[in-house]
């Protein structure tokens, strides 16, 4: 009579003959075990190859499967009235929106770091743990980590909506992208250990010890990562963080992988000392009902109480400070978007350079600092390339300011005569005689007053209805009079869906995002192991007696 050790679905073990079991006759067993309505729902895999029922005439021991052999035992979702059509363009659609995430990322990467003008009302931009705005090496360099920074925090997202198969691939892409950043760069940027740590958590929660060998190089080079960015002591990011532990839940998931893996390559001391290591993080990341009451009571939403006295070590006059200063950064992130949206709006009156750039706000503020009327430093920057010295050199000398200002004048009634024009086209098109359209519009009047004088037996307010549905580009123009000539959009067509989504994922982070880890999971994941661990322990206790 041989044993088999069966984890994963139902965790114990299961005596049989192996010369007299088939795979079916397995499976059938484990779902028994495990309550399955079906044998078919349930997986198992040996040795890291998925067994196969085959035509049944294989038995246990002619595939291979010896005494003591561990079997991992994985129940899926059958679905009895999917046709395998439909299968096929399900996974013709996951491979659709796959390819549309990444084009996305591309795009948004690509204008929001070269220095083109936002299509958006937003601007992307790459900040520290503490909020301030950074510059990582080339242009190259820039567009590579934020990419790879969308791409996580996306593949975050569908791991939250359980969806880890497609979370693995954007996990997958997102790794790319970095890799096209210099190493150097990288060095002190713990968000790459990071994804490597939440792609071995995909393989976990896949359930698929086919990537045992490649996820122990993850977690070795995560480990390495996270050391360097944060210190062995976690020192350094605890001085990022103004004294809290934010680390503690993400180290927890790190140390329980570790200990799976060590597991599954038979190392069952190292697997032991780090599940244990993991399940006394896992303790100290539990929040009494007390703390989470007292903070509560203060007004606080119960997900973020807890969250407060998880990441500041159940402290609790800690966690009500945190709540507090995170409260007044999200009222200044508000403010600060606002006014960002505000720059924007005014970046596209503006227009672009010669290269299709925008004009650089920053230097602008320098220049109107000096003096200079705001449109006219504007020009001066965008016809010289944002060359600071060129545009300074432009508007200090008299013949060129002038020229200038003569320009802005010209473009600005070019562009009044297009608006008159479009108006009257409108005008026209709705049956009006073109002589008296171009006679009352010519008088400069607002749309409803123009309105007024063409119907004059017409209710006002029906007037102002007609303009409202008016043509959409008229109306812009009559918004945006003082508006600068330039191409706002970009040439290739936008998926606008997907890249407001990823624009959605990124805001929705913040300096903590990546160490906000609910652990339930991970603590059914450590009692699984140390139970399996056990199970061994006591095994080889029976056989050496």
């Amino acid at each position: 009579m041989a044993k088999l050790r069966i984890a994963g679905t139902w965790v114990g073990v299961i005596d049989l003959e192996l010369e007299n079991w088939t795979v079916a006759m397995l499976r059938e067993e484990v779902a028994k075990r495990s309550n399955a309505q079906r044998p078919d729902s349930i997986n198992l895999i040996s040795a890291g190859k998925v067994l196969k029922d085959g035509d049944g005439s294989q038995n246990l021991t002619q595939l291979g499967i010896r005494n003591n052999a561990k079997i991992l035992a994985t129940r899926v979702s059958v679905d009895e009235g999917k046709s395998l059509e439909q299968e096929l363009m399900a996974e013709e659609e996951r491979s659709r929106r796959l390819a549309r995430v990444k084009a996305a990322a591309t795009a948004l990467s690509k204008r929001h770091v070269d220095g083109s003008l936002p299509i958006e009302d937003f601007n992307i931009e790459l900040e520290n743990q503490g909020g301030q705005k950074v510059q990582l090496g080339t242009e190259t360099d820039q567009r590579a980590v934020m990419m790879g920074l969308m791409l996580h925090e996306n593949a975050k997202n569908l791991l939250t909506r359980q969806l880890y198969k497609d979370a693995l691939e954007v996990l997958t892409m997102g790794e790319e992208a970095f890799s096209l950043c210099d190493p150097k760069v990288l060095e002190f940027i713990d968000n790459v250990p990071i994804l490597q740590i939440d792609m071995v958590w995909c393989y976990f929660l896949l359930r698929d010890i086919s990537w045992l060998s490649v996820a122990g190089i993850r977690l070795e080079k995560a480990r390495e990562g996270l050391e360097r960015c944060h210190g062995k002591d976690f020192s350094r990011v605890r001085l990022l963080q103004a004294g809290c532990q934010p680390e503690l839940a993400l180290h927890m998931r790190l140390e329980l992988l570790e200990g799976v893996v060590a597991y599954h390559n038979g190392q069952l001391d190292k697997s032991k000392k780090a599940l244990t290591s993991a399940q006394a993080k896992f303790s100290q990341l539990q929040v009494p009902d007390e703390a989470l009451s007292h903070v509560m009571s203060m007004g606080f939403k119960e997900r973020d109480a807890r969250r407060a006295l998880r990441l500041n070590n159940q402290d609790i006059g800690r966690a009500v400070d945190f709540l507090f200063e995170e409260k007044a950064k999200r009222k200044q992130k508000r403010e600060d978007d606002i006014q960002h949206k505000i720059e924007i709006m005014e970046l596209k009156q503006y227009g672009v350079t010669p290269l299709k750039k925008a004009v650089n706000v920053e230097k602008l503020k320098e220049l109107v600092a000096i003096g200079f009327e705001k449109k006219l430093a504007a020009e001066a920057l965008r016809r010289n390339e944002n060359d600071f010295q060129k545009a300074l050199d432009d508007l200090t000398n008299p013949e060129t300011n002038s020229a200038i200002q003569l320009d802005i004048e010209s473009r600005k009634r070019k562009r009044e005569q297009r608006a008159v024009n479009a108006r009257i086209e409108e005008l026209v098109s709705m049956g009006f005689d073109r002589s008296r359209v171009v006679a009352v519009v010519q008088a400069g009047e607002t749309m409803e007053q123009t309105m007024s004088r063409l119907l004059p037996e017409v209710d006002p307010l029906l007037a102002f209805d007609a303009n409202s549905s008016g043509n959409p580009a008229s109306e812009a123009s009559n918004l945006n009079p003082d508006s600068v000539e330039g191409p706002l959009t970009a040439d290739e067509e936008r998926d606008v869906e997907m890249e407001d989504e990823l624009a959605r994922d990124i805001g929705k982070a913040d300096a903590l995002s990546d160490y906000d880890i609910e652990v339930t999971k991970e603590g059914e994941a450590i009692q699984e192991y140390l139970a399996l661990l056990a199970s061994t322990d006591s095994k080889e206790a029976l056989s050496s007696c």
